[in-house]
């Protein structure tokens, strides 16, 4: 990791037109219709970007979309970068430090994970208040990261308070069911056992994904406030756990999606 890389791809963005952002959003799995609503200026595919990783995720489109929404200049992650697909953690979360070079001020995230709290259900969308990272490193552990911001990032409330007391009103205004809790980052690509469900229960956790939490790690090591949210997409219940099915995964984030879209909406309005 070195600057000069970050800003080679920053320039080469500014060159395309993505001009002075205001907020980032990164598009979870099965997440992509917000762009729908969004006045698109420019976009470009990864695979097009110096530096950047290349989502290989069957599901993740893996665009970069610049554009205007709720009249605010915002950038769209549509698709997003997995240990499970051989990156680094460093690399994963390149791009959050590149949208950040951009100039954007906040962050928005979303995720499909699944429900450890049995209370919530398939579809229901869960806040992230705070995360266990179980994915065995840390994207802030290379040699030079003090040049980029402190080494040793407090972490004692990595996802900011205000954005998240406006989107639990927004949320209770719009009669959005939000649950919150502690999503679990694991690295995948394999589900879970019924142990090791029995175990995220103990520890704590709410849902369980493969994501989102170094970039929320990143995204407080540049002082960036950032706001998570988990759309539901299996119950992860060991005493009744049925196989995977990956495209009714794929279907419930789909379905579930506009809620999301109307709580971030009103949200990036209000900010």
């Amino acid at each position: 990791m070195n600057a000069k890389t970050i800003d080679i791809t920053t320039s080469f963005l500014k060159e395309k037109g993505f001009l002075h952002p205001e907020i980032g959003i990164v598009l979870g799995t099965g997440l992509g219709q917000l762009v729908n609503h969004l006045t698109i200026e420019c976009e470009i595919n990864y695979t097009d970007i110096p530096n950047f990783p290349v989502s290989t995720v069957e599901f993740h489109s893996g665009k970069l979309i610049f554009g205007t929404f709720e009249n605010k200049k915002i950038v769209v992650m549509q698709g997003r970068f997995h240990l499970y697909e051989g990156y680094s953690l460093q690399e994963i979360t390149f791009s959050i430090r590149v949208l950040r070079a951009l100039g954007i001020q906040k962050l928005l995230i979303s995720n499909a994970a699944g429900a450890i709290n049995l209370d919530f259900k398939k579809g229901d969308l869960m806040l992230i208040e705070d995360h266990i990272n179980l994915q065995g490193g840390s994207p802030l552990a290379f040699a030079n990261v003090s040049e980029f911001g402190e080494r040793f990032t407090d972490m004692s409330e990595p996802y900011n308070l205000n954005l998240r007391h406006s989107i639990v009103e927004i949320a209770k205004n719009q009669n959005i069911t939000l649950h919150k809790g502690v999503y679990a980052a694991v690295v995948g690509p394999q589900l879970e056992t019924k142990a090791e469900y029995r175990y995220l229960k103990i520890i704590g956790a709410d849902a369980v994904g493969m994501s989102t939490v170094p970039e929320v790690i990143v995204a407080n090591h540049l002082g960036l406030p950032v706001l998570a949210v988990s759309v539901l997409t299996d119950e992860c219940n060991p005493d009744d756990l049925k196989p995977v099915n990956i495209p009714e995964i794929i279907a419930i984030a789909g379905e579930a999606e506009p809620k999301m879209i109307t709580l971030f909406k009103a949200l990036i309005k209000n900010i």
